[in-house]
């Protein structure tokens, strides 16, 4: 299994100096991925632009949304920004797309939330037709990105099945990451797909300051109401922790998994690499 760190896009503190000295330190590290979140009506940047800016610091590692909420963005704008990234990055993104869980992101953009499951799946099938998308730069058209698609619906599975690489898995203990798996194989294997998905996780760690962490979650997810309370129980913040939840996931089946940081720290970096080592 691989692991890859996020930038702490969403992370309060975090600064543009951060971000690109973190991803150019990434890239020098262990892992083989940088994975950002997406929220829109949120102390937060921009997914695709600080993907981009991480694209020009680095040189090998793969740049991936885990997950980026398809429907806030029109189509066309949405395979514009993601075939900018991937040709700035020559070739390097996993695209990662789903609904998300917020009204409100969808409120601030305008955009409705009802039909946002219909609005996806047009997406995606634009996405599987990239090359011939008028609004493609030609450095990107001869590269689609490694596509895949996140949620919990049998909607959602479906949706993966049928026009994504595999499945990005939100978060949460190995038992429930091994659940979603097996529906994701059973829905590709219903559709008659060789092989099997790709296979995503996440999760979130600290290593050194647990109660900065646990107070980002707890506000990042306080619209779940006492679920919050869970996810914030879930931040890994040991060494053994994080060397444990590593090897359940790749028990699991896990390809990728994503190690969200809580604390906008760069030594968070040195202190995730060394517990890897």
């Amino acid at each position: 299994m691989r692991v890859g760190i996020g930038l702490p896009t969403t992370t309060p503190g975090a600064t543009g100096d951060l971000l690109v000295d973190w991803a150019r330190r990434a890239d020098a590290g262990p892992f083989s991925s940088l994975g950002v979140l997406d929220r829109l009506l949120y102390d937060s940047f921009e997914p695709f632009a600080a993907l981009s800016a991480a694209a020009a610091v680095t040189e090998r590692i793969r740049l991936a949304t885990v997950i980026a909420i398809g429907p806030l963005r029109p189509a066309a704008m949405l395979i514009k920004t993601a075939a900018s990234v991937q040709a700035i990055s020559g070739g390097r993104l996993t695209l990662g797309l789903a609904v998300g869980g917020r009204e409100d992101d969808y409120d601030a953009a305008g955009v409705p939330h009802r039909g946002r499951g219909g609005r996806l799946t047009d997406q995606l099938l634009e996405l599987r037709d990239w090359a011939d998308a008028p609004v493609m730069p030609g450095a990107a058209r001869a590269q689609p990105p490694e596509l895949l698609v996140g949620g919990a619906s049998p909607a959602a599975f479906a949706r993966m099945a049928r026009y994504a690489d595999g499945y990005v898995h939100g978060g949460g203990p190995p038992r429930a990451f091994a659940s979603a798996a097996t529906k994701a194989r059973a829905a590709w294997s219903d559709l008659g797909r060789p092989g099997e998905p790709r296979l995503w996780g996440q999760a979130y760690f600290a290593l050194g300051d647990e109660d900065a962490g646990e107070a980002y979650l707890l506000d990042y997810y306080a619209f779940t109401g006492p679920f919050a309370a869970k996810v914030a129980a879930g931040n890994l913040t040991s060494a053994r922790a994080i060397r444990d939840f590593v090897r359940a996931y790749e028990e699991a089946g896990c390809e990728e998994l994503v190690l969200l940081p809580t604390v906008a720290d760069a030594a968070q970096l040195d202190r995730l690499a060394d517990v890897l080592a």
